[in-house]
């Protein structure tokens, strides 16, 4: 009777556990979402948020379940942070899930990127017990991966423009000359030994006139007075002494065949003068005379407080006074610098006559690379000790993507001498060594430097700062600048601004292509990857993995750029 009785019962209960058994079965796609739905890298990182559901008379309370989110691709796999939960009856600390009413949770992910999962699906595993007894659960997929957009920062950093060392290259210089010719104290006339002044004067605008690389741009006489006397005296001698200057040296460029106007004025009493010579002076009581010139205005109170002064004026009437009795001749003009082209022939020539900055210039005249650099070397060798030269062949190696050579160019430079250009250059270089610590160290001391924001931008992508690197782009047509924009979604704006570029390579079309993709733009993207393939076919193997072409891997076009 015993055995009979519990027989029913023991029949019963392993029904009862299968059947619980059974619920902790698989569980489909549709209780999990993940945002973004399609991963995206993103400052070297995937990021994504899983949220997921065990529903209803799903999850027995003996259970144990552990839930690990995994990202596979084909030949490898990274696994996440795991998250465990628990039925009712189990004694823990993990999240308790209800047999009954089942239970939401939300998981969150973030990947180290490597390009490899560019073709990847994500997925959740299951580990589950029943007591002790392990119950299969299906991995689910539940995202694709890996849109890789913002990684392309690596190679658009590559068209960056490094900060030149700029030449101080002036085709026109300024220069001028001058000469006084001094008077007697009340007088006026040019004395025949002042008559020697004008005739030098006069000589050396003939020469200016007659050079082949120098143009006179105007001869001025400025004639005064002393402040010594009465206003009206002074007034009447500067004017005489402006007129019989200008009539001296008028008859010697007349002799010398110079042509040229000669501008005049006078100044009745040469207070301006007289101060700056009191104050370069070491006469006694100076600073009580600087001082009366600044307390009154009046040019007679002043006269009369400084003669009031009665220890020093014999001084200044016998050491100050007298330099202020003339009229001042200047001859300002130009030298004109060589021409382009004779400095182009002169570089290519291999000519000793150019100076440094003559060769730094010429340099920015050519866009042959490899002449560019010729001229930087022949610069720094003739020059070593100036920083621009080596910085500019490093700048050219970094635009022919010799990084190594552009490296060592520039901590060369740096060694010369601690500049915001070879900072913002070293900064260029750290970045694409994927070392951004020290690339933003390096752009922190580069404040002044010439693609200081642009240099920011890129840096600011690889951070997944996007927003920042647009506003420090600005209105800068480069591939980075509209790789910022894209990664914003202004699509406008990154279309303008990939039509500007002034050097488009391929990745300026590959931009192109992924812009005509995210506007439903069939035609942009097969024209654009066909340029960009044409220019670097190995963008055809990337394009066949970028997730950003996703719907066109069924377009007989697309398939046959990529194959």
């Amino acid at each position: 009777m015993t055995k009979k009785f519990y027989l029913p019962l023991l029949i019963a209960a392993v029904a009862v556990l299968t059947s619980c058994s059974k619920k902790m079965g698989e569980l489909s796609a549709d209780y999990f979402t993940v945002t973004p739905q399609v991963l995206e890298a993103v400052a070297g990182k995937v990021p994504a948020t899983i949220n997921g559901k065990f529903p209803e008379e799903y999850f027995n309370k003996k259970a144990v379940v552990e839930v690990t989110p995994v990202l596979k691709w084909d030949g490898g796999e990274v696994r996440g942070q795991s998250a465990m939960f628990q039925g009712e009856k189990v004694e823990g600390n993990d999240q308790t899930i209800s047999y009954k009413m089942g239970g939401n949770y939300s998981m969150k992910v973030n990947f180290d990127y490597t390009p490899e999962m560019e073709k990847s699906e994500l997925y959740l595993e299951f580990k589950a017990t029943v007591g002790k007894k392990e119950v299969a659960i299906p991995a689910v997929k539940v995202a694709d991966g890996v849109i890789a957009t913002s990684e392309m920062v690596e190679q658009t950093l590559a068209s960056a423009t490094p900060a030149p060392g700029n030449d101080a290259f002036q085709r026109v210089i300024k220069e001028k000359h001058d000469a006084q010719i001094m008077f007697l104290i009340q007088q006026a006339n040019v004395r025949a030994s002042e008559l020697q002044v004008a005739k030098d004067f006069s000589n050396e605008a003939k020469n200016v006139n007659e050079s082949v690389n120098k143009r006179i741009s105007d001869i001025s006489i400025s004639a005064y007075a002393s402040p010594d006397g009465t206003y009206d005296l002074n007034r009447d001698l500067a004017e005489h002494r402006q007129d019989n200057a200008a009539k001296a040296l008028e008859r010697e460029l007349k002799k010398g065949k110079v042509d040229v106007n000669v501008d005049t004025k006078y100044t009745a009493e040469d207070w301006e003068g007289f101060q700056e010579l009191v104050s370069k002076s070491n006469i006694q009581d100076k600073e009580l005379i600087l001082r009366v010139l600044s307390m009154y205005s009046d040019p007679e109170q002043r006269e009369q407080e400084i003669k009031n002064i009665s220890a020093v004026y014999k001084t200044l009437a016998d050491e100050i006074l007298p330099q202020l009795r003339r009229a001042r001749l200047t001859l300002n003009y130009e030298v004109i610098g060589k021409s382009d082209e004779e400095l182009l022939q002169l570089a290519e020539n291999g000519s000793d006559d150019l100076n440094l900055e003559e060769l730094l210039y010429a340099a920015t005249l050519t866009d042959d690379a490899a002449k560019k650099e010729i001229l930087y070397k022949k610069a720094a060798a003739k020059y070593p000790e100036d920083y621009r030269a080596v910085n500019n062949l490093g700048m050219v190696a970094y635009q022919a993507g010799q990084m190594d050579k552009a490296e060592q160019c520039f901590k060369k430079a740096a060694s010369l001498k601690d500049t915001p250009e070879v900072n913002l250059n070293l900064g260029l270089i750290a970045m694409t060594k994927g070392d951004y610590a020290a690339a933003e160290s390096y752009l922190g001391k580069a404040a002044g430097a010439q693609g200081l924001n642009e240099a920011l931008g890129n840096l600011y992508i690889a951070k997944g700062q996007y927003e920042k690197a647009v506003n420090a782009f600005g209105d800068t047509k480069s591939n980075s600048a509209a790789l910022a924009q894209i990664l914003t979604k202004d699509y406008n704006k990154a279309k303008n601004t990939l039509a500007g570029v002034a050097h488009p390579d391929a990745y300026t079309d590959y931009l192109m292509a992924v812009l005509g993709a995210r506007t439903n733009n069939a035609s942009m993207v097969i024209s654009s990857l066909k340029a960009a393939v044409a220019k670097n076919p190995s963008l055809a193997k990337k394009a066949a993995s970028d997730l950003e072409f996703a719907k066109f891997f069924t377009n007989a076009e697309f398939m046959g750029i990529i194959q």
